[in-house]
Order: C-alpha cells, then structure tokens, then sequence
C-alpha cells in the first residue's frame, strides 16, 4: 500500500514525522514544489519522499493536510479515485474570527467527497493542534499512548486508517460515520482539541488501573 501527504505545514511535517519514525515510505508534496519539501525529508530521513503532486495524489491513501479552502483545487488535478481512501486531515476554519465556517451543519468531510468522486473518505488526523501531534505517540510520561479520532462510512477504510495510527505508536478510536463521528471532530465539534490518553490495564493490580495525576 502507497500513502502520500499532501501539504507540508504544520500538520503535514508532524505527520511525515510519525511515518519517519515509524518507518513507513510516504511521498510529501505541497503546492510550491519538490525543491521546497527537500529540508524535511534531509531532517526526516529517507522514508520521506519528495514527491510532485500529480504522483502524490495517485497513492492508494491520500492524506489532505492543506488548507480547507484549497481542497477543491487541488484534488481537481486527479479524476480516477474508485478504490483509494482520501483522508481528510483539514479543518473548515472561519479564519477571519477563528470559527468554524457554516456548512449548513453538513460534516466539512462530505463537501472534501464531493471533490474525489469516488474515493472512500475518512476524517482523521484533525483534532489536535500541530504541536501536540508532533510529540511521542507516547504521550512522554510512560502511562499510556495518545489517542487520534478517525470516521467514515466504510469499515474497511476506517480500519486502514486506523491500522496505520496504530503503526504510528498512536490509540485509534473509530467514531462510526461521518454524520456522526465527523461532526463530533471536526473544528467546532465536542471533540476539537481534546488530547486524550489511552491507559493499559493492569491486570495485576486487583483495585483497576492505576490514578495519574496530570
């Protein structure tokens, strides 16, 4: 299986990041160029591969972190995505006051499907600021792994998506559809810019798991 991250700001280089480190192959392209993505894959190391974007968006899971306003064109540039997972890793931000942008209270995820007819789309990588999601999977403390949020409304892409979060060292917790789970998520939802983490029981303390403090 092939990925690829479209964009390389904040939230795409935390993402390149995890698959360097879990030493997963993705090819990186932005709007400016392969020249411009070179510093990150020089820093990231060779699983990081500078791409243009017309080969990046023909891998089998494309992952969206650019801004909300330039899906539309970018994802115009490729026609055939019958049987590839889209991820959608945007936010449909209001950015001249910081609030979610009125969609009608449609899921932002369902107006990025409309632009890859076709595709199966799943949201994830979204609800948590770019400097949170740059640290360990690990939340850095050794209790517990950070959770990341994903929905859509096929399993089997869910389950890709979710796969490859836990490649990363990441908790995936599926939310169900996208009119459920995707607005949960998306920025405005109940679940923005919540960091959670995931405790393992142990089984060997008879009370339940231990209480940290934080």
């Amino acid at each position: 299986m092939t990925y690829s991250i479209i964009g390389s700001g904040a939230i795409g280089s935390a993402l390149a990041l995890h698959f360097a480190k879990a030493g997963v192959t993705v090819r990186v392209a932005n709007t400016r160029g392969v020249s411009s993505l070179q510093p990150l894959a020089d820093q990231l190391g060779s699983s990081i591969v500078p791409s243009e974007m017309a080969d990046a968006l023909k891998a089998d899971v494309v992952i969206l972190a650019l801004p909300f306003t330039a899906i539309k064109d970018v994802l115009s540039q490729e026609k055939h995505w019958a049987g590839r997972v889209v991820v959608d890793a945007t936010n449909a931000i209001d950015f001249s006051n910081f609030t979610p942008m009125d969609l009608g209270g449609k899921p932002s995820t369902l107006i990025v499907a409309e632009h890859a007819p076709g595709a199966t789309v799943v949201k994830a990588f979204n609800h948590i600021g770019a400097n949170i999601f740059k640290r360990d999977a690990d939340d850095g403390r050794g209790y517990g792994k950070r959770t990341l949020f994903l929905s859509g409304d096929n399993k089997q892409a869910n389950d890709i998506v979710a796969q490859l979060m836990t490649k990363m060292g990441f908790a995936p917790i599926d939310l169900g559809s996208l009119s459920t789970g995707g607005l949960l998520q998306q920025f405005g939802g109940p679940l923005t810019m919540h960091s959670l983490v995931s405790q393992e029981l142990d089984m060997t303390n008879k009370s339940g798991p231990d209480i940290v403090e934080h």
